[in-house]
């Protein structure tokens, strides 16, 4: 008999899951819907959602599954990290999801800056380093700070739960864990413990934090129909979805999507300009985000079509805008895409315009040619002596975009590899399960077998 699991993401825009088949090294059909949305009437920069209401969405896709599976072995998952929901110790909701897309630690704290740029100067230097430059806007201790400041944390025991976390308390009846792969902002990297001194300087050690533990440790059991299916805890979204790209040692990985990360792993916590996440294997990975993609590529479609839009006329354009990069020549034209607040600015342009070189072809080209600029540029912070062998391309445009991926492999003159699934963090826990399952002793084992098959 086949062994079955479920596999389940916990995205910022869909919950979405599949039968996993480790016999076969299979994925089944997805099953989904949409992510809850947030509360409206909220003050600005807060993003909440009803916490009851992502259980009961997440219950739906999951029976949804489980009804299609003749023995399931286990429920695996993968989340969105950061943000919080603060709980009692049995599970029970003191608060709405927080989202890590939540802002208001942006807000004014008082005339020498806001509550972010405040927190960050009671830290030295040692304390944002452990952290591995992950204490963002977001995160759950940025979170629970601007809690602490307003008075808004709960006066009886409550934890701080990562979404996927929380689920399987809900679902599950789990106890409160959290994978080192979710712990972002809040563990030592050093120690892979939870950040304590730097709780304590915060202002918010009266948090009593989950037990850190690692992926293939089984937390609680899901009920359905007369079955008791074990659950796993959840992990984080981008590790999962690089395994699912079979990322292996010395391969630069670019993900680029609505946004793009460019990524690299390393055996050794190595500081520099750049975020370090916990990965699985006992290894690091060193990585910079929010690079512009597709949503500032979105910024010059729109410019584009403004006027056929305006008439009336609703069509993809991306057939015409690749064909025309297709027929167009290396010009002068150049465009910068920072149109969104990130790691290479705040303000983009279009610049060096001629006469005869404004068009959609040059455009889309210099757009294409600023990314893999972009990647080359932060593939150097990771790593300055080039230490990869290899890239591997991810994400919905470099499988779409041929002219993008020549480009990028133009600028990296190696060898460029694109992922071949469409569906990579749910590839990512199907190796996942193969640990779980022993049938390989690692993460980076069960990924060669993925290559493998």
């Amino acid at each position: 008999m086949d062994a079955e699991y479920i596999g389940l993401d916990i995205g910022s825009s869909s919950i979405k899951g599949a039968v996993l088949n480790t016999t076969s090294l299979t994925i089944g059909k997805p099953a989904r819907c949409d992510f809850p949305t947030e509360i409206n009437g909220l003050p600005p920069l807060y993003f909440e959602i009803d916490a009851s209401v992502i259980v009961d969405a997440t219950k739906n896709v999951l029976d949804e599954l489980l009804s299609t599976t003749k023995e399931c072995r286990g429920i695996v998952l993968c989340s969105q990290m950061q943000g919080t929901v603060l709980t009692q110790p049995d599970g029970s909701p003191l608060s709405n999801y927080i989202s890590w897309r939540d802002q208001r630690v942006m807000q004014a704290a008082d005339n020498n800056g806001t509550y972010y740029n405040r927190m960050l100067e009671r830290l030295d230097d040692s304390q944002r380093v452990c952290l591995g430059g992950e204490l963002k806007p977001g995160a759950s201790p940025s979170l629970l700070y601007w809690l602490a400041e307003n008075g808004g944390l709960p006066d009886a025991e409550f934890l701080p739960m990562i979404v996927g976390d929380f689920l399987l308390m809900k679902l599950a009846a789990a106890e409160p864990v959290t994978e080192f792969t979710n712990a972002l902002g809040a563990i030592n990297l050093e120690t892979r413990q939870w950040a304590e001194d730097v709780f304590a300087t915060l202002g918010i050690g009266g948090a009593s934090w989950p037990r850190l533990v690692n992926f293939s440790e089984p937390i609680g059991h899901y009920q359905f129909e007369g079955h008791s299916i074990p659950c796993y805890p959840s992990v984080g979204d981008h590790q999962c979805a690089l395994v699912g790209t079979l990322l292996q040692e010395r391969e630069l990985s670019l993900n680029i999507s609505t946004g793009s990360q460019v990524s690299l792993l390393s055996r050794e916590m190595k500081t520099g300009s750049y975020q370090i996440r916990p990965f699985f294997d006992q290894q690091y990975l060193n990585t910079i985000t929010h690079l512009p993609a597709g949503r500032s590529l979105n910024v010059l479609v729109d410019f584009v079509t403004e006027f056929a839009r305006a008439s009336g006329v609703d069509e993809d354009p991306w057939p015409f805008i690749t064909q025309a990069v297709d027929n167009s020549q290396s010009s002068e034209l150049s465009a910068d895409l920072a149109f969104f607040t990130g790691p290479m600015g705040e303000r983009g342009n279009i610049d060096q315009i001629s006469i005869d070189n404004l068009t959609v072809g040059n455009l889309f080209r210099a757009a294409f040619a600023n990314m893999a600029d972009n990647y080359s540029v932060c593939a150097q912070r990771l790593s300055s002596d080039q230490d990869w062998n290899g890239v591997v391309l991810s994400g919905g445009l470099p499988q779409r975009l041929g002219s993008l991926r020549a480009t990028i492999a133009e600028r990296f003159n190696c060898e460029c590899r694109v992922s071949e699934s469409t569906e990579e963090t749910l590839q990512g826990l199907l190796a996942l399960t193969l640990v779980i399952e022993g049938r390989a002793t690692s993460v980076s084992d069960a990924i060669g077998l993925l290559r493998e098959a």
